[in-house]
C-alpha cells in the first residue's frame, strides 16, 4: 500500500502532502459553513475552533506554505509537460485548478488580509453581507464547487490504484456530493438571516461595530492589493506557459520524424519511445501491458531506419523470440528512435470503436481450481445423451455452489470437468478461497454420492489441480461477441496437477505455491516434487487424498 500511495519522484510526494493539507482545510471549512443550516452558534463555534489552528502562527505557516507549492507545482508541471494533450479528467482538474486563484485570491485578502491589517472581526456573517447583495455570492458559490471538484479528482487519481479503493468508491461518491450540497444549504440560510437582520437599520450599526467594518479607503486597498496578486499570478500562468513553448520550439529542434505506414507522418521529441510517440500524438498504439514490455503486442516492423536504432536488449530478444518475430519486428515501448524511421504496426485500430483496455487483458496473480469427473467414458457408455446431459447437470448443481459461494467463477466447462478462478483483491485472499472451495466442493460431492447410492447408482469421483500463478484475464473473440476468459502457465498447471491426481489415488493435488500465500501451516510434510508436462520447472504439490479433511482453517 505504501508503495502505491508514494511512488513516484519529490515533486508528487509535494503535491500529495500540499493537496491533502489543502483538501482538509476545505472539507471542513464547508462543514463549517454547511452548519449555519441549524444554528449561527454553531457555525461561529467551529470557526472559532478552525481558527485556533489556522490562525495559530505554525498553522498559517504550513497551510499558505501547502497553498503557494502546491499552486507552484501545478505552474511548473504545466511548463514541463511534453504536450497539452492529456485525458479529460486530467485536462478538467488542471482548468479547474487554474479557475480557483480567480476567486480565492479575492477572499483571501477581504478575509485574512483584512483580519490582519485592518483589525476586521471576519467571522461568517462578515463573508456572507460582504457577498449577499451582488453577484459575489454566486462567483463564491461557484468557488466551493470548483475547488470541491478539483479535490475529489485529485484523491481518486491518487487512490484509485490501491486494493480498497474501488470497494469505497460508491459510498465516497455519495459523500463528495453531500458536501457541497450541505455548506450551500448553510450558506442560503444563514446568508438570509444575517441580510434580514442588516437590513434593520439598528442591527446594522451593532454588526458593523461588532465586525469593525473597514472603511472604504480600506476597501480601495483591498481591491488593488486583490488586482496586485492577480497579476502576479497571470505574470506566472504566463511564464509558465512561455517556458512550456520554449521547450517544445527545442524539442523540434531536438526532434526525429516517424513516419507511420498507413498511418501519419509525425516529428517527436528524441528521448521518448516510439510507443509514447504514438500517444503523444493521438495514433492508436495497442499495448496491453502498460508498454512495460511484458506483452509484445505493441511490436513494430521498422521498414526504414532499423541500423540506425540500437540493437535490442535482453528483455526485448526474450519477448521476440517466444512470438517467432519476423525480422525487423521491435518493440515500439522498448525503442527510442535517434533518426528518422518507418514503421508498421502489427495491431492497429481498424476504425471500428476500439475495446476497453480491461477487455484486452489484465495482469494478476490469482487461484485457478481445474476439476475433472473420474471414469466418465466407462460410466456414461451405452447411455442416451440425454441422460448423460441430465447426470452432468446434477453433478454441476451440486458442485458450482461450493465455489461461486467462496469468491469463485467458473470460467469455463469442459465436458466432465470445469476450470474455475478466484479473482479478488490480492493473491493471499485468492489462495485462501481456493483452499476453502475445494475443501467444500469435496463435502458437496459427498452429500450428492449419498443421494446416488439411494438412487442404487454408482459414486462419483473426480479430481482436482489447485495453483497459484500469473493469469491473463481478458475477452477472447470477435468484437461483439467475444467471451471473458483466463489465460496464462498457471492454468496449464493447474491441469496438469489435476491429471496427476488418478495416479496418486488424491482427491486434490495443491500447490506449495499456493499454500505459502495462502499462509497454510498444516502438515507438509507430504509435499512432492512434480514434472509436469508442458511446464519448464518441477512444481512442488501437495497431494490431499480427500479434499474435505483439507485444514482451512490453518489458513493464517
Amino acid at each position: 500500500m505504501k508503495s502505491v500511495l508514494w511512488q513516484g519522484g519529490w515533486t508528487t510526494r509535494l503535491r500529495i502532502i500540499s493537496g491533502l493539507t489543502l483538501f482538509a482545510f476545505a472539507f471542513f471549512h464547508f462543514i463549517n459553513i454547511g452548519l449555519g443550516l441549524f444554528h449561527t452558534d454553531y457555525l461561529h463555534g467551529m470557526q472559532d475552533g478552525r481558527h485556533a489552528v489556522t490562525r495559530h502562527s505554525l498553522g498559517s505557516v504550513i497551510l499558505y506554505l501547502a497553498l503557494f507549492v502546491h499552486l507552484g507545482l501545478a505552474l511548473y508541471s504545466i511548463s514541463q509537460r511534453r504536450t497539452l494533450r492529456m485525458p479529460f479528467s486530467t485536462a478538467l482538474q488542471v482548468i479547474l485548478g487554474l479557475l480557483i486563484p480567480l476567486q480565492l485570491i479575492s477572499h483571501i485578502v477581504q478575509t485574512r488580509y483584512a483580519h490582519e491589517i485592518y483589525n476586521v472581526n471576519d467571522e461568517m456573517g462578515y463573508i456572507i453581507i460582504l457577498m449577499w447583495p451582488n453577484s459575489a455570492i454566486w462567483m463564491q458559490s461557484l468557488l466551493l464547487l470548483v475547488v470541491w471538484v478539483h479535490s475529489c479528482i485529485g484523491l481518486h487519481m491518487w487512490l484509485r490504484l490501491t486494493r480498497w479503493w474501488s470497494r469505497w468508491v460508491p459510498y465516497l461518491i455519495g459523500l463528495a456530493v453531500f458536501v457541497p450540497s450541505f455548506a450551500l444549504a448553510g450558506l442560503l440560510t444563514e446568508g438570509r438571516r444575517i441580510w434580514a437582520d442588516f437590513a434593520d437599520p439598528f442591527l446594522r450599526d451593532q454588526y458593523i461595530e461588532h465586525y469593525n467594518w473597514p472603511t472604504p479607503e480600506a476597501f480601495q486597498v483591498m481591491f488593488s492589493v486583490k488586482d496586485n496578486a492577480l497579476m502576479a499570478f497571470w505574470i506566472a500562468l504566463g511564464a509558465s506557459l512561455a517556458v512550456y513553448a520554449i521547450r517544445k520550439l527545442w524539442r523540434r529542434r531536438h526532434s526525429v520524424r516517424v513516419k507511420y505506414v498507413d498511418g501519419p507522418e509525425v516529428v517527436a521529441e528524441k528521448g521518448m519511445t516510439l510507443l509514447e510517440i504514438s500517444q503523444a500524438n493521438g495514433i492508436p498504439h495497442t499495448a496491453l501491458c502498460g508498454g512495460k514490455g511484458r506483452c509484445t503486442t505493441c511490436r513494430v516492423i521498422i521498414e526504414d531506419g532499423a541500423d540506425q536504432l540500437p540493437t535490442p536488449d535482453e528483455v526485448e530478444t526474450r519477448s521476440l523470440a517466444a512470438v517467432s518475430a519476423p525480422t525487423g519486428a521491435r518493440l515500439a515501448c522498448q525503442i527510442r528512435p535517434t533518426a528518422p524511421l518507418v514503421a508498421f504496426r502489427m495491431f492497429r485500430s481498424d476504425g471500428k470503436r476500439g475495446r476497453a483496455h480491461a477487455s484486452q487483458g489484465q495482469e494478476r496473480k490469482l487461484a485457478v481450481l481445474f476439476l475433472d469427473m473420474r471414469g466418465f467414458t466407462s460410466r456414461t457408455t451405452g447411455q442416451l445423451p440425454y441422460d448423460i446431459v441430465f447426470l452432468l447437470n446434477r453433478f454441476f448443481d451440486a458442485i458450482v455452489p461450493a465455489i461461486t459461494a467462496d469468491g469463485g467463477v467458473v470460467d469455463k466447462y469442459m465436458g466432465d470437468g470445469l476450470l474455475a478462478v478466484f479473482e479478488t483483491p490480492n493473491a493471499k485472499d485468492s489462495a485462501r478461497a481456493g483452499l476453502k472451495a475445494a475443501a467444500d466442493v469435496s463435502r458437496a460431492l459427498e452429500y450428492f454420492n449419498q443421494q446416488l447410492q439411494t438412487e442404487g447408482s454408482p459414486r462419483i469421483r473426480i479430481g482436482m489441480g489447485l495453483h497459484l500463478g500469473d493469469l491473463v484475464l481478458g475477452e477472447i473473440g470477435a468484437a461483439g461477441s467475444s467471451a471473458r476468459t483466463i489465460i496464462g502457465d498457471a492454468v496449464n498447471v493447474a491441469s496438469r496437477l489435476e491429471g496427476q491426481t488418478k495416479a496418486l489415488g488424491a482427491e486434490l493435488l495443491v500447490s506449495a505455491e499456493l499454500l505459502q500465500a495462502a499462509g497454510y501451516d498444516g502438515d507438509l510434510s507430504g509435499l512432492q516434487s512434480f514434472e509436469l508436462r508442458g511446464v519448464t520447472q518441477p512444481v512442488s504439490a501437495l497431494p490431499v487424498t480427500r479434499a474435505a479433511d483439507l485444514m482451512t482453517d490453518k489458513a493464517a
